[in-house]
């Protein structure tokens, strides 16, 4: 269970997350929502330490979250996270080498990911050729590939066509059914409303 745990964050004396407490549990899909600027992209950091909390703490089964736990975790920012000039094989098959994963075991888990979401693209193509929606999958590959045990998404559906959306659906929803808590922020409501077993609303930086 991932566990957000009275977390306060402030940036130049303003409060951005205030006591922030609230569970994702195993096998469950949890919709974070709220306006831009309410601090879920914050509270996504912080889980993945990369931002501190000035108070509380991210608990991964009861204990706090380190560096040691959260290499389990799949995390996907909203902005790119990737490199433009390599390819996405290529630079899949390092994020899961990053991870531990054996050099043909990313290689074939890469491929496999990649044409199970349709990514188009040519063997030598670089990312930044690639169109945001590829792009945006090829994202979502790199919080996947080394079968994290935990998923915590920020807008992960941003910029897809209606057929990728049901694809990258189609994925959370079988991570969630393996036990996997998956967390995800989105404006898309009917998204959210669709997939989602618990919603959580995030204003003023409170649950």
């Amino acid at each position: 269970m991932l566990t957000f745990d009275h977390v306060r964050k402030s940036f130049g004396g303003r409060r951005v997350l205030d006591d922030l407490t609230f569970d994702v549990r195993p096998g469950e899909l949890f919709g974070f929502c709220g306006a831009n600027g309410a601090g879920k992209t914050t509270a996504m950091r912080i889980a993945l330490g990369v931002v501190r909390a000035d108070r509380g703490a991210v608990r991964w089964n009861g204990a706090e979250a380190d560096a040691h736990s959260r290499r389990r975790f799949g995390y996907m920012p909203e902005e790119r996270g990737l490199y433009a000039k390599m390819t996405p094989l290529d630079q899949l098959v390092y994020f899961a080498r990053l991870s531990g994963v054996r050099p043909r075991e990313a290689k074939r888990r890469a491929a496999e990911w990649m044409d199970r979401l349709g990514v188009a693209a040519g063997p030598k193509d670089p990312l930044e050729k690639l169109s945001l929606g590829n792009q945006q999958k090829v994202q979502l590959i790199a919080a996947l590939i080394h079968d994290p045990a935990v998923l915590v998404l920020d807008e992960p559906f941003s910029g897809l066509d209606p057929v990728a959306v049901d694809a990258m659906a189609d994925v959370l929803l079988e991570r969630a059914r393996e036990g996997v808590p998956v967390v995800f922020s989105s404006h898309q409501l009917e998204l959210v409303e669709r997939l989602c077993d618990r919603v959580g609303i995030l204003r003023g930086g409170r649950l």
